[in-house]
């Protein structure tokens, strides 16, 4: 029997700077994704959070390679906004600094960190 068309959640499964953001996505490594990415040690992965600000639940991802992440960038869309006391105290408890800031300048600090081969994992909010 014939299969349709098969879709897979996003990932591109290495690690790589953010070319470009903004018109509701990103571009990285000659590909581009529609919608908020998580740029961990293990890849970019597509990332459908349902608030501009993360639940513990949507960063589960990350706690499963806390043991390759030093720093966690947020972008949170255009202007910064505050995580969860929750969040921060679990990413705490992971050894994990956690980072909250414009999705611009967590791009722009995810590359420069990415290329001192820091242990640097992005969540950033697609802006348009």
């Amino acid at each position: 029997m014939e299969k349709g068309i098969e879709i897979r959640q996003a990932h591109f499964p290495k690690r790589a700077p953010v070319d470009v953001y903004g018109n509701g996505g990103f571009r990285f490594a000659d590909m581009s994704h529609c919608g908020s990415i998580l740029c961990l040690p293990s890849g970019i992965y597509g990332w459908y959070p349902e608030k501009t600000i993360p639940a513990l639940n949507e960063l589960s991802r990350v706690l499963a390679e806390a043991n390759d992440i030093e720093i966690l960038l947020v972008g949170t869309g255009e202007d910064l906004c505050l995580l969860s006391a929750e969040v921060c105290d679990v990413l705490h408890l992971h050894h994990i600094i956690v980072e909250p800031m414009s999705t611009g300048a967590a791009v722009r600090t995810f590359n420069v960190l990415l290329s001192e081969d820091r242990a640097v994992a992005a969540a950033l909010f697609a802006v348009q």
